[in-house]
Formats: structure tokens, sequence, C-alpha cells
């Protein structure tokens, strides 16, 4: 894959990420756990479903057995991932939790330059520090006053950048590796994140109709965009990749804006838009560099 068509296949998947929080607000009855398993059950569902597709049963059955130990890593932190953003906003605001997420980046440089030895571009760092003002900038008054039992709430949601981190640089660890095949660890991630929530989530209250947004969340919101993910970060270097991440965060307050369900602040606007010209900036300066 291109860088191009890696960086537009990051922003799709974010597009799509960032749809959780509208579509929860159309749940009747589904709560916390509920709501983790059935999006975790329904993703593993749809992942087992479109990588028998991609790869053949066999194929798929070989790369869960053969895909050795960064598959499992990988695995092991898409299920954190899953699990403890939804745990974090039981316990939270989603203010808190996406401040809390805008560090991905910055952690991510730190892991990947601890594990791979891989220097950050300047343009790079420079725009990460910048889109982390942006976001702080969005979030700042939310969180300024919040109750102080919402401390475990983002320590918690701490595990989101951090698992994310070490997800983004185990991918990237494979670049010169074309046969290693990650796209399971996304199914493993979701089988794991499903069987730890289950017991938590019974007995069930959702109705019908939260099991059928939630089928939809599971396929559309994590599914689909989590392969994606995947295979733009085997052409992208893992700071960029946790970078072109924050979209989640300025697509998540868009659509509860375009669906008139709320209207952002006038330093949620400008937060947002720091954040998309430090985007835009880093990849334009990328793409200058290279036709050079």
């Amino acid at each position: 894959m291109s860088h191009g068509w890696a960086v537009a296949t990051m922003v799709g998947s974010t597009l799509l990420w960032s749809i959780a929080g509208i579509v929860t607000l159309q749940l009747e009855r589904a709560k916390s756990f509920e709501v983790t398993f059935w999006r975790s059950a329904f993703t593993a569902l749809a992942l087992l479903v479109l990588l028998t597709g991609l790869r053949g049963p066999g194929r798929l059955k070989r790369s869960l057995l053969e895909g050795g130990r960064t598959l499992w890593i990988s695995g092991l932190c898409w299920s954190v991932m899953f699990t403890a953003f939804m745990l974090a906003l039981t316990l939270t605001s989603v203010a808190n939790v996406l401040v809390t997420e805008a560090i991905a980046p910055l952690l991510t440089a730190l892991v990947a330059r601890l594990a791979l030895g891989h220097r950050i571009a300047a343009r790079t760092g420079a725009a990460i520090l910048v889109a982390g003002a942006g976001i702080a900038w969005m979030y700042a008054r939310e969180v300024v006053g919040a109750d102080p039992r919402h401390l475990l709430g983002s320590v918690v949601a701490l595990a989101v950048p951090a698992a994310a981190a070490v997800n983004w640089t185990a991918i990237q660890s494979t670049r010169g590796s074309p046969q290693q095949d990650l796209l399971p660890a996304v199914l493993i991630g979701a089988v794991i994140s499903s069987i730890v929530t289950l017991p938590l989530a019974l007995p069930f209250a959702g109705s019908a109709h939260d099991v059928a947004w939630l089928a939809g969340l599971g396929i559309a919101q994590l599914a689909i965009p989590c392969l994606m993910s995947v295979a733009a970060a085997r052409a992208l270097a893992a700071p960029e990749v946790a970078l072109l991440g924050l979209l989640e965060i300025v697509f998540g307050v868009a659509w509860p804006w375009l669906a008139g369900r709320e209207a952002p602040a006038p330093h949620v606007l400008a937060g947002g838009a720091l954040v998309l010209a430090a985007l835009v900036a880093n990849e334009a300066l990328a793409l200058r560099r290279r036709l050079a």
C-alpha cells in the first residue's frame, strides 16, 4: 500500500470509529459491560466471516496457530482497547476519556523509539504537540472541576492509548515481513473482550432494538475499520498512525453536531481546527518531501 492510500485508509478508519458515540445515544436499556460484550461479540462474528472470506478457512487457521508472539501481543492490545474504552465511559465523562486518548501519539512515539529505535520526524513531532494542544483546548473546560471520583475512569482510559502505542509499534515491526498476517489479531482481541465481559454483562437488559444497533456497531464501527487500520499501519510510521487516529475525536464531536443533537462550543471548534491543521500540515510536508 502506498503512503497516500495508507493515509486515506487510516482516515476512513477514524471516520468509522467515531460513530460510537452517536450510535450509543440510540440505545434504550443496554448499559456498560453489556454494551461492550455485544459490540465485541458481533465484531468477532463479523471478523470471522470477513477473514474467512479474505483468507480462506485453512489460511486463517494457520495464521492463528502460527502467527507467533507479535500476533498475540497485537490481539491482546486490541482486547484492552475494546474493553477499556467502554468501561472508562461508565466511570467518567466522555471528555475525560477523549482527553486521555489524546496522549496516544506521544506514547506511540516513545514506545516506537524505545522498542524499534525509530527517530521521530521533526514534522511529526511538531504535529503531535500542536494536535495535543488542540485536543486539550477542545475539552479543557469540560474537564476542569470534574468530580474527583472520575479519577478512576481516567486511569482506566489510560489503558487505551497505552495499548494502542504498543499495538501500532508491534504492527510496524513487521513491515519487513510481508508474510506476517496480523489481521487475525483483531479477531483475537474481539474474542478476548467478549469472554472477559460476558460474566459482567449478565443478566442482559438490552432490548432487541439495542442488540440490533450494537450489531451494526460491531460490524461497521469495529470490525471493518480495525482491519483497515491494520493494513494502513503496515505502511505508515507508528507515530503517524497514532496522530491520524486523533481524527476520531474530531469526527466524534462532529457527528452529534450534524445530527442536531448538540452544538459544539466555539472552543471545541477552534481546538478541532487546530488538530486538523496539524494533520494536514504533517501530511503536506511528507508529500512535499517525497516529491522533492
